[in-house]
């Protein structure tokens, strides 16, 4: 059975960048996941800050898809391993969500995002489905 998630309101929304789960990371508390991946594209800049402090998750993903700010150069060949850093860490620092995302033993975790076909399934299906791999990684790691 697949398992799907995509709002934090859902059954395993706990799945989502937006899921209010903060953690420390790089010296820095960060509230959401999403918080601390759109501002890795900006390292070394005030951009960061700026980010990490916004009050919600939706902001910080606004600010981040903002090509107004210098997007680093290297962030396609590392985009990656920041997505897997923060979902680790994220897990790693949240009993409860550990324990939901353990459960779902060795089944397939999809991110059901109708818009984006790299992170999620697409509205078609045919996305990467980037984050669900990782969360699946994660998963592997916890156990």
């Amino acid at each position: 059975m697949t398992i799907y998630f995509y709002t934090v309101r859902e059954e395993y929304g706990c799945f989502s960048n937006f899921s209010p789960h903060g953690f420390e990371l790089d010296g820095l508390y960060w509230p959401t996941s999403e918080h601390y991946f759109q501002a890795q594209k900006f390292i070394g800049t005030f951009h960061v800050e700026q980010i990490r402090l916004v009050k919600s998750p939706k902001d910080a993903a606004k600010m981040g898809r903002e090509r107004s700010r210098p997007l680093r150069q290297d962030w396609e060949q590392v985009k990656d391993d920041v997505m897997r850093k923060a979902v680790l860490c994220k897990f790693a620092t949240h009993a409860d969500i550990r324990e939901i995302l353990l459960s779902t033993g060795s089944e397939e975790i999809v991110e059901n995002s109708p818009i984006d076909f790299y992170w999620g399934c697409g509205a078609d299906g045919s996305g990467k489905n980037m984050l669900g791999i990782i969360l699946m990684e994660v998963r592997e790691k916890l156990r």
